[in-house]
């Protein structure tokens, strides 16, 4: 037995990637990720079927989110990036601008980027 699903639909071999699921009480066919298991009452179908999915006269189909794609960056994972940017530039700034900032210097230390520091070299 193959570990990959195919599709379920007739004469077609390649490899499945959404599940279908009728809700024949709300006339509703929901097409979602490929579910972990086959189930008996769920068809699985490749992308071209699942692209191309056209439900009865008086049908609604819903299409789930596939959470398996790479999620795109939201404004806050952008903010929260540029705020961690901002916080590991501010020891250098402090460093520079107050003298050490009470904070006793490394007489080897040229500079320091982050974590990371430039020692100077013992024979200079």
């Amino acid at each position: 037995m193959s570990p990959v699903r195919r599709c379920s639909r007739t004469a077609c071999g390649r490899p499945a990637v959404a599940t279908l699921t009728y809700v024949y009480a709300d006339s509703t066919a929901v097409l979602g990720p490929l579910a972990t298991y086959a189930e008996p009452h769920c068809y699985d179908l490749c992308a071209e079927h699942s692209e191309r999915l056209t439900a009865p006269r008086g049908w609604e189909v819903v299409r789930l989110a596939d959470a398996s794609g790479p999620p795109r960056p939201s404004g806050d994972d952008l903010e929260a990036l540029a705020n961690a940017v901002r916080e590991a530039a501010r020891p250098q700034e402090r460093a520079a601008g107050a003298g050490g900032g009470g904070r006793q210097a490394d007489p080897m230390e040229v500079a320091r980027r982050g974590h990371l520091r430039v020692l100077r070299s013992p024979d200079n």
